[in-house]
C-alpha cells in the first residue's frame, strides 16, 4: 500500500501543480472535491461523477452519524463500499455544522451537544468522536474537529474560538490512528485576522500534520477579504505538504485561490445551482428556466463536451424544469461538475506549460463577457 506523499511537481508563480498519493489512488492537484455529504453527490450516480474525471469527493460526518450512522456503515465496509466509490475520501469532520447548525447546539471545552435537525435526539460531538467516526466511516483523509465561526465576527471572539479549535487539533491528532496511505489534516482558523492565522498556522506546523486546510472562509467575509487572508496565511503553511481551502467556491474564487498557492477545493455549489436550474458555462452563469431558453436549441455551453451539452438543447433543458422533472436536475447538476472539472484540468495544463496567468485572465475575461444569445 502506498504511504501518504504530496509531490510538488511545479510552480508557475504562487501556483502550484503537484500530486497526492493516498491508499486509494493517486490525486493530482489543484484539485476540486465534488460534495457527497449523506454518501451521496445529489442527483448524480457514481458513474457520473468518475467521468467527470473526479478524483476524490467529500462526505460528513455529522449527517452520516446522524443517518444511517457511522457503524452500519462501518459493517458495510465504510463509505466508499457503501456508495461504490472507489476513489479517495475525505471527510469533514462536522466543524462547520458547528456554526451553521448554531440554532441547535450547545459547546464547550469538551465538545459541541448537538439537537438532530431530523427528530431531536440528543448527540454529543467531541474532537475524539469525530475522529472515531471518520475512522469508521474509511475516511482516506479525515479532518480535525474545530469550530468554524461566522463572520464577521470581533478579534476576541475569533481569537477565543481559534484557541479552541487548536486544543481540539491537539486532541483530534492524539486520537488518531495512522494508516498506511492515510492522513489527518489540521484546520487553521483565525478569522480575518493575520495575527490569529499566523498563530494558528504556526501551531498546527509545529504538530506535523500531513496536510494543512485554511478553515473558516466562504462564510461572508467576501472575495476580496478571502483572498487576503490566504496571502497572509500561504507563507505559514509547509510548501511540501497539500493545501485545502475549505468550502470553495465559485470558478473565480478557486482561480485566485490557485493563484495564491492552495491545492484542494470543495463546494456544493455546482449541484446545488444545477438543482436550481443554474449552470456554470465558459461565458458565466445561465437560468435554465429563463424564458428566452424556451426555443433555443444550443446546448448550455458549445464550449463543453459532457453527456448533457453533447446530447440536450436548452430548450429541452428548459422544459424539464418547467415540468419539475428529475432529469432535469441531474443533467445540469452532472454538467456543472463537468465544467469544474474540465476547468480544473485546464489550470493543471497551464501550470504545467507555464501560462497559467494567461490561462487565468483568459477563463475570467470570457466568463465576465456573459451568454451571448443568438441574433
Amino acid at each position: 500500500m502506498s504511504k501518504f506523499e504530496y509531490k510538488l511537481i511545479k510552480n508557475d508563480a504562487n501556483a502550484r501543480l503537484g500530486k497526492i498519493i493516498t491508499a486509494h489512488g493517486e490525486i493530482d492537484t489543484p484539485v476540486f472535491m465534488p460534495v457527497g455529504t449523506a454518501a451521496t453527490v445529489k442527483a448524480l450516480r457514481v458513474d457520473d461523477i468518475k467521468k467527470s474525471n473526479s478524483q476524490i469527493i467529500l462526505a460528513n460526518t455529522y449527517h452520516l452519524m446522524l443517518r444511517p450512522g457511522e457503524n452500519i456503515i462501518n459493517q458495510l465496509g465504510g463509505v466508499r463500499k457503501f456508495m461504490n466509490w472507489d476513489g479517495p475520501l475525505l471527510t469533514d469532520s462536522g466543524g462547520f455544522q458547528v456554526m451553521s447548525l448554531g440554532n441547535l447546539r450547545t459547546i464547550n471545552e469538551e465538545g459541541v451537544t448537538f439537537k438532530s435537525q431530523l427528530d431531536g435526539s440528543k448527540f454529543f460531538l467531541t474532537p475524539e468522536k469525530s475522529i472515531q467516526i471518520q475512522h469508521l466511516l474509511g475516511s482516506t483523509i479525515t479532518m480535525c474537529f474545530d469550530e468554524c465561526i461566522q463572520l464577521p465576527a470581533s478579534f476576541e471572539n475569533t481569537k477565543s474560538s481559534m484557541e479552541l479549535s487548536m486544543r481540539w487539533a491537539d486532541r483530534s491528532l492524539s486520537a488518531y490512528k495512522e494508516r498506511e496511505g492515510y492522513a489527518i489534516f489540521g484546520i487553521i482558523q483565525g478569522g480575518t485576522y493575520k495575527e490569529l492565522r499566523e498563530l494558528s498556522a504556526t501551531h498546527l506546523r509545529n504538530l506535523n500534520f500531513p496536510g494543512y486546510a485554511i478553515g473558516g472562509l466562504a462564510v461572508g467575509e467576501g472575495q476580496e477579504k478571502m483572498f487576503e487572508t490566504i496571502e497572509y496565511t500561504e507563507p505559514f503553511m509547509d510548501t511540501n505538504k497539500p493545501r485545502y481551502l475549505m468550502g470553495v467556491g465559485k470558478p473565480e474564487d478557486i482561480i485566485g485561490a490557485v493563484k495564491r498557492g492552495i491545492d484542494m477545493f470543495d463546494c456544493v455549489l455546482p449541484t446545488r445551482s444545477g438543482r436550481n436550474g443554474q449552470a456554470f458555462t465558459s461565458r458565466g452563469e445561465i437560468n435554465i428556466k429563463n424564458a428566452r431558453h424556451t426555443k433555443d436549441p444550443r446546448p448550455l455551453d458549445e464550449a463543453c463536451d459532457c453527456n448533457t451539452c453533447k446530447n440536450y438543447s436548452r430548450a429541452y433543458l428548459h422544459h424539464l424544469f418547467k415540468a419539475n422533472e428529475i432529469l432535469g436536475l441531474m443533467l445540469l447538476s452532472d454538467h456543472n461538475i463537468n465544467f469544474y472539472q474540465n476547468m480544473m484540468m485546464g489550470i493543471r495544463k497551464s501550470i504545467k506549460n507555464g501560462n497559467f496567468e494567461n490561462f487565468s485572465e483568459n477563463f475570467l475575461l470570457k466568463r465576465a463577457g456573459g451568454d451571448i444569445l443568438e441574433s
